[in-house]
């Protein structure tokens, strides 16, 4: 039975924002970004990236894993911490924006979970620094040893063995190392470490109800820290035993995950995942050391001990594992104030925000540079109502796409496109050029960029955006060329984004589409009648999501009898907004026909 979850908040949609504020008030060496609620960004008050002299780390992603990533903002540790919305990547302007914030002329350092969001969103913004003059560099950490390679795109999740990369890469760039081999480093200590997890109870979003999905006496091992389903469910099992399979799993010499072996030196973090007491994790913590000792003959050198990445309310545990030798020992003992690692409190307190050290958008001058034209063209109007009955289509499956994903993935995709179609319909009203059409799908994706996170909001600016560099070259602008421009997006989006046709994707509906459209077309078929036709195979195409097995995000690490009882919820949403926008076409070319004088 589901049940409204129990939460100290406000709003729902102001968790973030309240958290970085309590927490910038408890920590003074920390500060935000003015930037609330778009930009959500931690960091140092005591850096000025213009004069700062050592490398800049930088980390991040959705909300929801407190402490991490604010948590670890301090000297010695990250510069800056770019915090999503709950279980959403932050937007690349927020990502622009610390990186603006906190780097000098020696550089900084992205560290990224592995989830595609992430590296979608850290990626874009990296590019984006390096054209303004910043030397940037990434690495990804992937530590999740509960599934077994391959993992198509996806790859391994990135999980609390972050932790210790971030200490790693701080204390290397503290040291006053280089960009390069700060860079090294934390590659270096993300090859070494593995992380499993196993949880008895599922986490509740703020403003959802509690699910049902792991009943009484039941563990879930190998979960995500997302709330996606786990690799296996078993019955609960005593702790010594539990934590035995965990250390079996990350030490397995047939995956080879972590390159452990007898003899070596290690350290050991035993971590909570928001709702397990620490009597039980000193337990676990209790147990686990001997068993490395004597069992896999390892050297346990550190133990950490705590909650260093969570899952909201969740009840679990999480242990990772990471090969020691003398310089990573020296980096985790190195001094710091990153407030969770934890470290005591010290210094007066500085202002607890700052200006945002941006240059004027775009995005902030939006309404000056643009506005609905007063008298639509005849392709003006056709394309307000498609736009308009594409998003309200959307508006009115929000609840039916949350409930899919809630069975695949982390059960927020109809939450994301809702807040995309709402602002695609206020800012129709106010500043698209409907009469140019390759400048409106440009101001499409721009108010996507402003409201929608995670990896559907970025797949979806990289499609308008593509459609638009299509669309700009064209002197006029036919249903050809609409086609073209479709099929320029789907090559972009599958550029960057990696997936390809039966990876369970929203290409699932996309390139079926553009195929039938262009078919059609090209065999003299009337435009009108094209698009709904091209519209049906998006349908088909995303109903044919439930016998795939998905091989890029969430949903990848879902088995497949889960994966059959629902379509994939983003190739949903895209044949949706797509058959609404074909009718929406098709009925304004006959209401014309009938206008026009016989």
């Amino acid at each position: 039975m589901s049940y409204q979850s129990k939460k100290l908040i406000n709003d729902p949609n102001d968790v973030v924002t309240e958290c970085i504020e309590g927490m910038v008030e408890t920590y003074p060496h920390l500060q935000y970004l003015d930037g609330f609620p778009n930009i959500k960004v931690v960091l140092r008050a005591d850096v000025l990236g213009s004069t700062y002299d050592k490398v800049a780390v930088i980390s991040g992603g959705g909300s929801g894993h407190e402490p991490a990533c604010a948590g670890y903002v301090g000297e010695g540790m990250l510069t800056a911490a770019v915090c999503g919305d709950v279980f959403t990547s932050p937007n690349v302007d927020s990502i622009l924006a610390a990186i603006r914030a906190v780097t000098g002329p020696n550089g900084c350092l992205l560290i990224v979970t592995n989830y595609t969001g992430d590296r979608l969103n850290f990626g874009l913004a990296a590019e984006e620094a390096k054209s303004e003059g910043y030397n940037v560099e990434m690495v990804i950490v992937g530590d999740d040893c509960a599934l077994p390679p391959p993992r198509g795109v996806a790859g391994r999740r990135g999980l609390a063995g972050t932790i210790l990369v971030h200490k790693i890469a701080g204390a290397a760039a503290a040291a006053g190392l280089s960009l390069a081999d700060v860079a090294a480093e934390a590659k270096h200590a993300s090859e070494i470490v593995g992380t499993m997890g196993v949880a008895f109870s599922v986490c509740t979003l703020p403003g959802h109800v509690t699910s049902d999905r792991l009943g009484p006496g039941l563990m879930e091992l190998g979960l995500g820290i997302h709330g996606e389903p786990g690799a296996a469910v078993a019955d609960l099992q005593p702790a010594d035993i539990v934590v035995s399979h965990m250390l079996k799993q990350i030490l397995s010499t047939e995956t080879k995950y972590v390159p452990i072996t007898r003899g070596n030196r290690v350290v050991l973090m035993i971590n909570g995942l928001g709702a397990t007491p620490v009597m039980e994790l000193m337990i676990a913590a209790g147990k686990a050391v001997p068993q490395l000792q004597l069992e896999h003959g390892l050297a346990v050198d550190r133990v950490y001990t705590g909650s260093f990445m969570t899952s909201l309310d969740m009840a679990g545990f999480s242990i990772s594992i990471m090969r020691a030798d003398r310089v990573i020992l020296q980096r985790l003992d190195a001094p710091t104030k990153a407030p969770f690692w934890p470290v005591s409190v010290e210094g007066d307190r500085p202002p607890a925000k700052i200006p945002i050290p941006i240059r004027p958008s775009r995005m902030e001058t939006n309404e000056e540079l643009f506005a609905k034209p007063q008298e639509l063209s005849e392709q003006g109007c056709i394309l307000e109502a498609a736009i308009r009955a594409a998003a309200n289509e959307i508006i009115n499956l929000r609840e039916k796409l949350n409930e899919w994903d809630s069975k695949v993935g982390d059960g927020d995709c109809g939450s994301t496109m809702f807040r995309g179609a709402t602002a695609i319909l206020e800012d129709m009203e106010k500043c698209y050029p409907l009469n140019d059409a390759a400048q409106t799908v440009k101001e499409i994706g721009t108010s996507i960029r402003r409201v929608m996170g995670g990896t559907s909001g970025i797949l979806y600016e990289i499609l308008c955006k593509a459609a638009y560099a299509s669309l700009k070259v064209c002197p006029v602008i036919t249903s050809k060329e609409w086609a073209n421009a479709l099929e320029a997006a789907i090559a972009a989006v599958i550029k960057y984004g990696g997936a390809v046709s039966g990876y369970r994707t929203m290409l699932d509906a996309l390139i079926p589409a553009s195929s039938i459209l262009k078919e059609r077309l090209e065999a003299g078929v009337d435009p009108e009648s094209a698009f709904v036709i091209s519209a049906e195979a998006a349908w088909h195409g995303a109903e044919s999501t439930k016998n795939m097995q998905a091989q890029a995000g969430r949903s990848s690490y879902v088995s497949a009898e889960m994966l059959a009882l629902v379509p994939d919820p983003g190739a949903m949403a895209v044949a949706t907004w797509y058959k609404a926008a074909a009718f929406a076409v098709k009925d304004v070319a006959i209401k014309h026909l009938k206008d026009e004088p016989s």
